[in-house]
């Protein structure tokens, strides 16, 4: 059975026909007319040519409108292709996760995360699970990115009917959907939590290794910070009302709870994210690279499938034949369009900015680039270019919030540009500001390790990330990346006379990275104390 999207353009269909077909007549009768007053022969051709004319583009404006009110009918099946991992993503959302000792708050952060982590695993089998109180499923196993992002937009704690945080329910749930799933691929589950939670340390234990015993990787993401803080209440417009009171009217303190986030991970042979890395998306990213995923294909069914193209190809013959029996002039026409040259395609000219980089013009380009982050044009991607001139001319100012804001972007090519860059822009400070010099090699050293989350195996960041474990910082505007773009290629920091080979520098990275994976496998072995009981709590 056929239905239509817009009915009453349906219903307009005969009347915009007509108006047409009026319009036609009026134009034929005109031109008649103007042939008659040359002379009788040449009226008289004009009665007998483009008699069809009228009734074509009749039809033509009938065709249109039936296509613009939108037909459907039939049905079609759909196959999507996938090389697929089966992962869930369970959210805690409950007010403990409204701290704000990390920006903008612990759950701000975790969809921050999330959305970083649904946009770059784009093509995996992904499950959205929010827990409080009580766990609930907002997605099952999905490709469907979009659909995704904007359930994590909507995570707050409005959502769950019981305050509070049952990790071991979360964790049983999330079992449970990522074993309705598929088998073949690897399953795992990422959990978002500050570790507050009032059920028992040992039924989340428990839980945790049930999630052992049935093959499932638990990848625990940590939130906030060790130290208590309060937990700010706000109105719609993000106006402070006040700060989460228990039962007996006395202010909430809320702290990250490492004792129980070690607990899981350890009961769960799983691994532990902490809430202290830049790239929390990143980490988890590269810690699924090497699990198993395997093709598979995707069939749905698609009811009342879209027509319109059909009444539009009819019309689009209908007015094909009238051109083709019409004499010169509509020839001429025909043969003009489809000989024409057409215009190279996927050649854009580059911005005013991008030609000022080409040409070394470092400081123009810098306020041009500026100029489009005004103006709100250019997204992330603005942003880079913009750090990326300010750095090439000294202009630290700029440089820095422009690259830590392009450091925040969903694209892992303009984080990994700009993290890059940001442990430049450290090193080039260390080395001019003696006072501060081991705090601004620090720094270098964090930006480069996120950057290397991103790309493990990029030979450039590796040898800076050693040269700022060294004393003597790389030479001015050496190894920066460039804006993408200009499409510049930066070159690698050279040897600041250290009297290392590149050899003796991978060694020295790949023992630092070795002795930090010692001693984060020993903090997540460490297993606080069980208790009998966790204060019940409804925050």
């Amino acid at each position: 059975m056929i239905s239509f999207d817009a009915v009453p353009v349906l219903y307009a269909a005969p009347v915009i026909t007509l108006v047409f077909l009026g319009l036609a007549i009026w134009a034929r009768s005109a031109r008649v007319h103007r042939a008659l007053a040359w002379s009788d022969d040449m009226g008289a051709v004009a009665r007998e040519t483009g008699r069809g004319g009228v009734i074509a583009l009749g039809v033509t404006a009938l065709l249109v409108s039936a296509a613009l009110a939108g037909p459907r009918f039939g049905r079609r099946t759909v196959t999507t292709e996938t090389k697929a991992l089966t992962m869930v993503l369970a959210v805690d959302i409950s007010r403990s996760m409204l701290a704000e000792d990390v920006v903008p708050s612990r759950l701000g952060r975790a969809q921050r995360e999330s959305r970083r982590l649904i946009q770059d695993l784009r093509g995996d089998r992904i499950g959205l699970i929010a827990y409080a109180g009580r766990s609930f499923i907002l997605s099952p196993l999905t490709v469907d990115d979009g659909a995704l992002q904007l359930l994590v937009d909507g995570l707050a704690p409005d959502l769950a009917s019981a305050g509070g945080t049952e990790l071991a329910v979360a964790l049983d749930q999330g079992r449970q959907l990522l074993l309705a799933g598929p088998g073949v691929a690897d399953r795992v589950l990422v959990l978002f939590t500050d570790g507050e939670a009032h059920d028992s340390l040992a039924n989340i234990v428990a839980a945790a290794q049930r999630l052992r015993r049935d093959g499932i990787h638990l990848l625990v993401v940590a939130e906030g910070g060790s130290a208590p803080v309060r937990i700010p209440l706000r109105d719609l417009n993000g106006v402070l009302t006040g700060y989460q009171e228990d039962l007996g009217g006395n202010v909430v303190q809320t702290r990250r709870r490492d004792d129980v986030l070690t607990a899981v991970v350890d009961a769960a042979r799983g691994a532990l994210v902490p809430a202290g890395l830049g790239d929390q998306s990143g980490a988890v990213r590269d810690l699924v690279e090497g699990f198993k995923r395997v093709p598979q294909a995707t069939t749905t069914a698609v009811q009342d499938v879209s027509r319109a193209w059909i009444f539009l190809l009819a019309a689009v013959v209908v007015l094909l034949l009238q051109t083709y029996t019409r004499r010169t002039a509509a020839l001429a026409g025909m043969a003009f369009l489809l000989l024409a040259p057409k215009p190279a395609l996927g050649q854009t000219s580059p911005s005013v900015a991008d030609r000022a980089w080409r040409d070394s013009l470092f400081s123009v380009a810098a306020d041009l680039y500026e100029q489009q982050v005004l103006s709100q044009q250019g997204g992330d991607t603005a942003w880079l270019n913009l750090g990326t001139a300010a750095l090439a001319i000294g202009d630290t100012a700029r440089a820095n919030p422009a690259l830590m804001r392009a450091a925040e972007s969903l694209d892992p090519e303009l984080r990994f540009r700009a993290l890059f860059n940001l442990g430049l822009l450290s090193l080039q400070l260390a080395e001019v500001d003696e006072a501060n010099r081991q705090t601004y090699l620090d720094e270098a050293r964090r930006h480069y390790r996120e950057a290397l989350l991103l790309r493990p195996r990029d030979e450039d960041t590796k040898w800076n990330y050693e040269l700022a474990a060294q004393p003597v910082p790389p030479q001015d505007g050496q190894g920066q990346q460039p804006p993408p773009n200009p499409g510049a290629q930066g070159d690698p920091a050279p040897d600041p006379q250290t009297g290392l080979t590149r050899e003796q520098a991978e060694q020295i990275l790949d023992s630092m990275l070795a002795e930090e994976r010692d001693t984060l496998d020993k903090i997540n072995r460490r297993r606080a104390q069980p208790r009998d009981a966790m204060r019940r709590k409804n925050w």
